[in-house]
């Protein structure tokens, strides 16, 4: 049988993360560290792999509840090769290090069992309740695969550049960032899509890092629906206890 699907072979690695084609994401696992991943994003396997639902506290089951932010995850063990996707979305391997990441749980494939994650807020520079978007802080040392929708852009955020991004079209960024959320308009239709252009609330961005942002508005991984804007994730973040920028 002759095909150029054939062509498509296995890309062997000594890496533990290797994108095995911009889309498919392929991990080594020796039987030491684990591996989370997004719940149902296996799509083979070679080896003797367990995959187990990962437990979940009922602390973040609370704050995935109130914000809407939150991984379900299931833990990928044993000695062997997976292989993960999520609706053809572009892969990219993130080295995590001191300073930490902050993401959209929306975006992330996998990541280290050693990484710890918790739900923070963003607040709105207007102080209102209902313009929050949270999102989830990565902290430690490891590896973190995220999705975008298309070929994303890596912006530079120094004190002289600062950055606007869409907060529909911001995938993560680098903690120490002084972030605040606002919206390019005015007085009373702050809460309110300017009707001219279509373009709502932004992600301001201080400091010295990255911004990583996708292509894409409408596209987003995760069941969303056009126009939904940013996911109905909207909280007060001036009463969350994870309340961290202004």
């Amino acid at each position: 049988m002759q095909s150029p699907l054939f062509q498509h072979v296995e890309q062997q690695s000594h890496e533990r993360y290797a994108v095995q084609n911009p889309q498919l994401l392929r991990v080594a696992l020796t039987g030491h560290d684990d591996v989370l991943a997004r719940k149902g994003a296996m799509v083979a396997y070679q080896g003797l792999v367990d995959f187990d639902g990962e437990y979940e506290s009922s602390g973040r089951r609370r704050d995935r509840a109130a914000t809407g932010e939150g991984l379900e995850l299931m833990r990928c063990s044993g000695q062997g090769t997976v292989y993960l996707a999520n609706l053809a979305q572009y892969v990219h391997v993130v080295d995590v290090d001191r300073d930490g990441l902050t993401v959209d749980s929306d975006y992330v494939l996998a990541l280290d069992s050693s990484l710890h994650t918790e739900v923070i807020a963003v607040d709105s520079q207007y102080g209102i309740s209902g313009s929050g978007k949270y999102q989830l802080n990565v902290v430690g040392q490891g590896k973190i695969a995220l999705m975008t929708s298309g070929t994303p852009l890596m912006m530079s955020v120094t004190p002289d550049t600062y950055v606007n991004v869409d907060a529909d079209a911001i995938i993560a960024w680098s903690t120490p960032l002084r972030v605040q959320m606002q919206a390019q308009t005015h007085s009373s239709n702050i809460l309110r899509r300017r009707g001219n252009t279509g373009e709502g609330w932004e992600l301001n961005f201080l400091g010295r890092g990255f911004a990583l942002v996708q292509p894409s508005e409408v596209m987003p991984p995760q069941n969303a629906q056009i126009g939904e804007g940013l996911r109905g994730q909207y909280g007060n973040g001036g009463q969350n206890r994870n309340n961290v920028w202004s």
